[in-house]
């Protein structure tokens, strides 16, 4: 199972026909739509599918219902020790959860900039350029939950005060108060149809003909839109604009990995498979040119896949490598619905942001057990 977008789906089954030709094996893919594949139960994935593309806040969630199966096998340290090499900023240890690892990256993502290079010179680097721009009517910004939460989250990194897991303030109340006043700000500025839209969405807009749409400031990067033919408009990718003064870190961490269920009847070739797919040469060729986008640094290092794509690797690698790894304990994923809803409602209402930061860090306190629990308290990596 995997995600709907080109992206997501066609270098799995180009990869998966590859490998039927190497080893007989052969691997059918279904695909959910990113809306669903961000927020389904990964337990009822796993008794339907041997192989599961996932995110790596779901991991604290897996590792508590014993639905998935390790992929750290005894006889394949060096090639996890390749694959850990290999990684672009911490893709590969974020789903590494209590000292096992639940899957391995093979596309990496995290919020970047995406522009037009047919209406501007350059893309905006610093937010007050993105205001600028924003008050011509030339800027979106996907604010569907949980897009709205992982611009807070970029934002509070950017500005040099990340969200912490831990048992005091997950957001720090002066910087998360001055981040609310950013997104309170640009939202007053651009269409509320934004509060609707996920990256794909804005993305699609952007490259549509006759848009005048010239930025999306913070927008999880998609390698397709950077492809000459993908859609009427080429669109570019760069670093986050940067709001505080430390360049284009704190982005939120996105992508995804494949990982094996722990019910497959077919489990040691689904991890054979799972290898084979997160390897370099892999990385930087079938699953490259089949439209993927690629986890691991041989691909990004490449200077073809670089020139297919319009330098999108080349030109966003600063922000990945500076990426932020969100929390992932067994509870996260009902806080990030419950605090993009609050950040919206705040955005919508205009809510005092020192009030909208302390219901998010009421509500982060409240995703983990009660202390004396079963399984209570804050899991570290």
């Amino acid at each position: 199972m995997t995600w709907s977008h080109p992206r997501g789906y066609d270098p799995m089954v180009a990869c998966s026909a590859l490998w039927k030709q190497r080893t007989g094996v052969n691997i059918e893919w279904d695909k959910r739509s990113l809306q669903d594949f961000e927020s389904f139960p990964v337990e009822e994935l796993a008794r339907a599918y041997d192989l599961i593309v996932i995110d790596h806040p779901h991991v604290g969630q897996i590792t508590a219902e014993n639905c998935l199966a390790p992929l750290d096998v005894v006889g394949r340290e060096a090639e996890r020790a390749a694959l850990a090499a290999g990684s672009v900023g911490r893709s590969y240890p974020s789903y590494n959860w209590q000292g096992r690892q639940w899957a391995f990256p093979i596309d990496t993502a995290s919020q970047v900039q995406a522009w037009r290079p047919d209406m501007l010179s350059a893309a905006p680097a610093n937010w007050s350029d993105v205001l600028d721009l924003a008050r011509q009517g030339r800027v979106l910004l996907p604010l569907r939950p949980p897009h709205s939460l992982m611009t807070f989250y970029t934002l509070a990194g950017n500005l040099g005060r990340p969200a912490v897991e831990g048992p005091s303030d997950h957001v720090n109340p002066a910087t998360g108060s001055r981040v609310f006043e950013v997104m309170r700000e640009i939202a007053a500025l651009i269409d509320p149809a934004c509060l609707g839209m996920d990256p794909i969405d804005v993305l699609e807009d952007m490259a549509g003909s006759g848009s005048r749409i010239a930025c999306a400031p913070l927008i999880y990067g998609y390698v397709s839109y950077a492809i000459a033919g993908f859609r009427s408009s080429r669109l570019a990718f760069a670093d986050i604009p940067s709001v505080g003064d430390a360049g284009p870190v704190g982005s939120a961490l996105g992508g995804t990995g494949i990982a094996v269920s722990a019910f497959s009847n077919a489990m040691q070739k689904a991890i054979d498979f799972a290898y084979w797919i997160a390897s370099g040469e892999v990385q930087r060729g079938p699953y490259a040119a089949a439209g993927g986008q690629p986890s691991h640094a041989a691909a990004w290092d490449d200077a073809a896949v670089n020139a297919a794509a319009g330098n999108f690797y080349k030109d966003t690698r600063p922000t990945l490598e500076g990426a932020w790894v969100r929390p992932r304990h067994d509870g996260y994923m009902a806080f990030q619905q419950a605090a993009s809803d609050r950040i919206n409602l705040g955005l919508i209402e205009k809510h005092d942001a020192d009030r909208v930061v302390a219901d998010l860090n009421r509500l982060f306190v409240e995703s983990f057990p009660a202390p004396g629990a079963a399984g209570g308290g804050p899991e570290t990596n």
